[in-house]
């Protein structure tokens, strides 16, 4: 991967939608980076590309398409953060390969932060969760940023113990998608206070496949389990 640094809008744009082309995931995204050193050009030989792979060419999505997720994702109150770009969270860019996009809503400082990783349950016992609320709140004490799913059980208990030390949220659908729903307090909540991250396209429900990619950026985030 090419050295981090700030993105015009044009080099954004490019960005988005070469790691939303269908057959484009991060191995080959990464690989089409290292090859042709920006999206751009590589978007360019995407064509050429194409004649020798046996899975049909990839196809860009519209412009438009891409228009309009960055509107959402403005309108929203959120942002798009590039692997390439310096606030990129850094463990996830230790990743082989990284996520190509994320989009964040909240503190993005937050993941330049030492980290922990909490998760557990979702129909956790009343002890379970009491004591994920115990170590959550010695860990934001001790200036640790927490890292769990947003789900029922343990996951929402880490969140509501360590809001005023520092939390992060990874979703398994869009960055608008609260699940689940119940969550909608506890969401807004970390989103003022802490930092929800997806990797998921603007808009997009929370689906059985999605939720592997999730738990690979939470295993990402942490410096500890």
């Amino acid at each position: 991967m090419t050295a981090r640094r700030v993105q015009t809008d044009k080099e954004q744009f490019d960005w988005l939608r070469l790691a939303r082309t269908p057959r484009v995931g991060p191995v080959t995204f990464a690989q089409l980076i290292a090859r042709f050193g920006n999206a751009t050009d590589a978007l360019k030989a995407l064509p050429s590309l194409a004649g020798r792979s046996r899975n049909g060419r990839p196809q860009p999505p519209p412009t438009e398409r891409i228009e309009e997720e960055l509107k959402a994702v403005s309108d929203y109150g959120a942002r798009l953060v590039c692997s390439i770009e310096p606030d990129y969270p850094p463990l996830l860019a230790t990743l082989a390969p990284p996520p190509p996009v994320l989009t964040a809503l909240g503190n993005i400082k937050l993941a330049q932060r030492p980290t922990v990783a909490l998760v557990g349950a979702r129909d956790a016992s009343a002890a379970g969760r009491k004591l994920a609320r115990d170590i959550s709140a010695v860990l934001s004490a001790a200036d640790f940023v927490t890292v769990s799913g947003l789900a029922r059980g343990i996951d929402g208990e880490v969140h509501a113990a360590s809001l005023d030390g520092g939390t992060i949220a990874v979703l398994g659908g869009g960055i608008d998608h609260i699940y689940p729903s119940q969550h909608d307090r506890l969401y807004a909540a970390v989103a003022a206070k802490g930092l929800i991250l997806s990797e998921t396209p603007f808009g997009y429900k929370a689906q059985a496949r999605e939720f592997p990619r999730r738990n690979r950026i939470v295993t990402g985030l942490f410096q500890g389990v």
